[in-house]
């Protein structure tokens, strides 16, 4: 599947508030998940892909590992990896940047992720000096996510930044919007549509971008989307389980 999805920037809970309710009168239908807090975990890539997919290959389904196969075969840049623990939930994520954006933040990915069940005790064991950046004041994580974690590790890949964030989440229709509170970035949304044909993107990055403009939703420019990242890429230990917000313009 292809991911089309594209951020916006706003800031405080009350311009939170205002596209909630703006949401509300737009899309009399709209469906409502419960809200729920997610860890995600960013690797640095590997260039060499088949260790990452030869280490997560044993916790897929037949068909799981036909799809990352094909993604790895495939694929025609940088990738961005990361592990994540969402309401008792773990998964394994992968995507691929399928325009001139990266993979981390883009705007059109092809994207895999998969729920990963519980790992055995002796799953991933490496020396624990190899899981960096230990802190007791971050959150806590599931005993299944650090063993993922460990498997990565085990592998050969190493920790980008660790992030937190509290998300509401809408379906209208095809299209997803989602309210998040960010560690560092403080509330931001995201529109998104999945698609399974490449072709569709440009029309399905169109279609979120009007009704961006009609919620009054700006869209937040790339480049600033990756200053953001990188800056906070270099101090996430400190905002990482916090309610800690930075301004990079």
């Amino acid at each position: 599947m292809y991911e089309i999805e594209i951020k916006s920037l706003l800031g405080s809970k009350e311009r939170a508030e205002e596209l909630k309710s703006r949401l509300a009168e737009h899309f009399p239908a709209l469906k409502a998940l419960s809200p729920h807090q997610q860890l995600n975990h960013y690797f640095t890539t590997t260039t060499d892909l088949s260790v990452f997919e030869k280490a997560i290959t044993p916790f897929l389904s037949a068909q799981k590992q036909r799809e990352l196969s094909e993604i790895v075969k495939n694929v025609r840049g940088g990738v961005s990896i990361r592990t994540r623990e969402a309401d008792g939930a773990v998964f394994v994520i992968l995507k691929a940047s399928i325009g001139d954006d990266s993979s981390a933040n883009g705007v059109s990915r092809v994207e895999f992720e998969c729920v990963i069940p519980p790992v055995a005790d002796n799953a991933g064991d490496c020396d624990t000096t190899n899981v960096a950046h230990t802190n007791k004041s971050h959150p806590r994580t599931s005993a299944t996510l650090e063993k993922l974690d460990k498997i990565l590790l085990n592998a050969g890949l190493s920790y980008e930044a660790k992030w937190s964030r509290e998300r509401e989440e809408y379906v209208a229709g095809a299209i997803r919007i989602t309210i998040d509170r960010n560690a560092g970035y403080g509330y931001l949304a995201e529109f998104e549509k999945m698609i399974g044909d490449e072709r569709e993107a440009d029309y399905a990055r169109r279609e979120l971008k009007a009704l961006m403009a009609e919620l009054g939703c700006a869209e937040l420019p790339q480049e600033r989307l990756e200053r953001m990242f990188a800056f906070y890429n270099t101090h996430w230990e400190e905002y990482y389980g916090t309610e800690r917000v930075f301004v990079v313009e």
